[in-house]
């Protein structure tokens, strides 16, 4: 399984929950599989989506999945520690670890070499990390929904990308919506 059949496999899961994803090609995925104003499309700043997402976690009661990658975590890797430091029982991270940077032309990354994401999110003190193969990430993801307790699931899959157009939607009409949704949500 690459990325795009995770995400392919996670939609009944995820549809009625607060997403958001990662940029470039994860972003775009989502988009062209199952677009939801309840999904967030990164259209830059690498590595700040699982921040994005803790900190929406932390402002209101939804829960709230952050699909992220491992090259953009390894960008930020300050996430992790902050992650662990600010918990929100409403927040999961999901990160699709396919060894390389997608959206770049699957250059390998250092998870994909001896760095365990895993292991990292452990060493920084997350509390509840799994570790799953692609094939089981969807019910890696409802069991995390149904916990209460914040999670960060480290997805395993190979490299590869599908063809997708670009998100043609405006940034502030993504902003928009989403932020509509979770107003709608939170009442």
């Amino acid at each position: 399984m690459i990325r795009s059949d995770i995400l392919k496999s996670i939609i009944p899961v995820i549809t009625n929950e607060l997403v958001i994803c990662n940029i470039g090609l994860p972003s775009q995925e989502l988009h062209m599989i199952d677009d939801q104003p309840s999904n967030f499309y990164m259209l830059g700043t690498m590595g700040l989506c699982s921040s994005i997402g803790l900190g929406l976690a932390l402002s209101q009661k939804q829960k709230v999945i952050a699909i992220d990658g491992d090259g953009s975590v390894l960008t930020n890797f300050g996430t992790l520690p902050t992650i662990a430091n600010n918990v929100a029982d409403n927040f999961i991270l999901l990160i699709i670890d396919n060894g390389s940077y997608g959206s770049t032309g699957d250059q390998p990354t250092y998870a994909g070499m001896k760095t365990s994401l895993t292991e990292v999110a452990r060493a920084c003190g997350c509390e509840t990390v799994i570790e799953c193969a692609a094939a089981d990430t969807a019910k890696t993801l409802e069991l995390a929904l149904t916990s209460g307790k914040m999670t960060i699931i480290v997805a395993k899959c190979e490299s590869g990308n599908i063809p997708v157009p670009v998100i043609e939607l405006d940034p502030a009409v993504i902003r928009h919506r989403f932020m509509e949704e979770v107003s709608r949500r939170n009442g």
